[in-house]
């Protein structure tokens, strides 16, 4: 379930308000298709728990451009389409697909332990994704950290319940740094265009 559109272009919005006066700077550089956060989200860094089992933080995917996403495994829509969409960023990339990552950060780490992100994941792409789970603390912290929200709805009768949450997708570079936010509105095709731009950069 996600957070109406309205509220992740607030918060995009939000990132960018100081950008507003630098962006007419420079006309050298050819625009991004996706919303620019250069500069304006703090670098890939947490420490929590992979979908192996083993500890994991931002350092541990350096080196490859990183798709980092926050849903969860017993998502109804949102999550199986974003996920559908990044495959097909990937197929979209051919062989520059070596140098992404997608990064799943679970918003419901008390359901999704790393061996059900490891299912859920494989069932995409077990390859390029990655899961990440932790405690709600270390959850709420990285979220804070990249301005996501998400909240657990009321239980049914039967104790399941869904998670409220946002739907972008954040993109780091090989050095792990914010590079762009991508929303549901926004293509496959306008996805890897703009990945592509950052791989090369760094290739």
């Amino acid at each position: 379930m996600r957070l109406p559109r309205m509220l992740v272009l607030c918060a995009a919005l939000g990132i960018l308000g100081a950008a507003g006066t630098l962006t007419g700077c420079s006309h050298e550089a050819e625009p991004w298709k996706l919303t620019d956060v250069t500069g304006h989200l703090p670098d890939l860094s947490f420490s929590l728990t992979g979908d192996d089992g083993k500890p994991a933080t931002g350092d541990t995917f350096k080196g490859r451009t990183s798709l980092v996403y926050f849903g969860y495994t017993h998502c109804p829509d949102v999550c199986p389409e974003t996920m559908a969409r990044l495959m097909q960023v990937l197929t979209q990339l051919g062989p520059d697909a070596q140098q992404v990552r997608i990064l799943f950060v679970t918003v419901d780490p008390a359901r999704d332990t790393p061996k059900a992100l490891h299912e859920y994941l494989g069932a995409f792409d077990a390859q390029h994704a990655r899961g990440l789970t932790g405690s709600d603390r270390q959850i709420e912290s990285m979220a804070q950290r990249y301005r996501v929200a998400y909240q657990m709805e009321k239980r049914d009768p039967n104790g399941d319940y869904e998670v409220t949450h946002s739907s972008a997708v954040y993109i780091f570079d090989a050095e792990g740094h914010a590079r762009l936010l991508a929303t549901d509105q926004d293509s496959p095709d306008v996805i890897a265009h703009d990945v592509r731009r950052i791989i090369d950069a760094h290739s």
